[in-house]
Parts: structure tokens; sequence; C-alpha cells
């Protein structure tokens, strides 16, 4: 368990979305939390993929490669990290 400060207007904007949603302000803080953690770990799983210079597809090309693969009823190949 660990507490926070919230400046004025963040706090203001936390206990609208609380009460408008029928969830705890805790729940709110923590899927923020939870989805900012998801977020950078992938950032930080996209650079070392650079750094390493993997080879890497754009996300236009992934979606060609999945409708291919779903229009002929079968699993997508493996793919490179996105670009």
């Amino acid at each position: 368990m660990f507490s926070i400060r919230l400046k004025p207007a963040l706090k203001e904007k936390l206990d609208a979305l609380a009460k408008e949603t029928g969830r705890t302000k805790s729940y709110h803080a923590r899927e923020a939390i939870r989805q900012y953690l998801e977020d950078r770990e992938d950032y930080l799983k996209g650079i070392a993929a650079l750094e390493r210079r993997e080879p890497a597809i754009t996300l236009e090309a992934l979606e060609r490669r999945l409708r291919s693969a779903a229009i002929a009823g079968r699993k997508p190949l493996p793919h490179a990290p996105l670009l």
C-alpha cells in the first residue's frame, strides 16, 4: 500500500471519473498504473529489439499477413517485431 499526492485538478478528474463509473478512485489509479507499466515495458522491449537490429515488419504488412491467413483459414506465419 502506498499513497500519492495529486494536484487538485487531477484529483478532481479522478473524483469525477470514479463517480461517473461507479468504481473507486483506487480502481482507476491501479488501472492507470497497470496500463502505464505495460506500455513502458512494450516500449523498452521495442527499443531493445531496435538496438539488437532485429528484423522488423510494418503494421500494415502484419495486417495484410493476418488478413491473408484468416481468408485462407490457417494460422499466420511467425513474424518479426513490429516496426
